[in-house]
């Protein structure tokens, strides 16, 4: 699938995917970009055993070593670049390079591995980026939103959504989510001036 950037597009918005390893931020990245995504996956080698921990993801094989990137236009003149971070622990320097000039971002989480999103959400905290949290599901869930909100301890203000990160409509719901989201944030700003 190839679309080209229309001449017209003048505004550029950035959003990036953030989350543990295999959480899914490539796969929801590819699924929902208008173009064939710019991609870093590689295969995952024995000169990252006892580097990269891949529990929890035993059939994972493959692993960003820099950040996915896709393209989405909004309308003539807007389009959103979506940026997937690398969820290995080593690379983490990247993330706060591609806060940088952000709108906001979406944390994946896998719940059979909810700790290894504490970093994406502090990260975003002392950014004060804004953010939502979309479950991936990677089977039937096993435990209902309020539990997952529970156990990330996770504000009330901040959405929290189920996805699957495979297919396009999915994500692309995620994505409307975020920019509900960071819209309800600009109105309520605007209505304490």
């Amino acid at each position: 699938m190839r679309t080209p950037l229309r001449g017209s597009a003048s505004h550029g918005l950035k959003i990036v995917v953030v989350g543990g390893f295999g959480v899914g931020k490539t796969t929801m990245v590819r699924s929902v970009s208008e173009i064939r995504p710019l991609s870093t996956e590689e295969t995952m080698t024995q000169a990252g055993a006892g580097v990269d921990f891949n529990s929890g993801a035993p059939g994972k094989s493959t692993t960003t070593v820099a950040f996915d990137f896709g393209r989405i236009s909004l309308d003539e003149k807007m389009v959103l670049y979506l940026f997937g971070a690398p969820g290995q622990e080593r690379f983490w320097f990247l993330w706060d390079r591609l806060f940088t000039g952000t709108l906001g971002a979406v944390v994946l989480v896998d719940t059979r591995r909810l700790a290894d999103s504490w970093y994406a959400i502090d990260r975003l905290e002392h950014h004060g980026t804004p953010f939502i949290v979309a479950r991936n599901n990677f089977g039937p869930p096993a435990h209902d939103l309020d539990d997952v909100r529970e156990a990330l301890s996770l504000p009330g203000e901040v959405p929290l959504i189920d996805c699957d990160a495979r297919r396009r409509e999915s994500s692309k719901q995620v994505l409307i989510a975020l920019v509900d989201h960071l819209y309800a944030l600009t109105a309520a700003r605007e209505t304490t001036r």
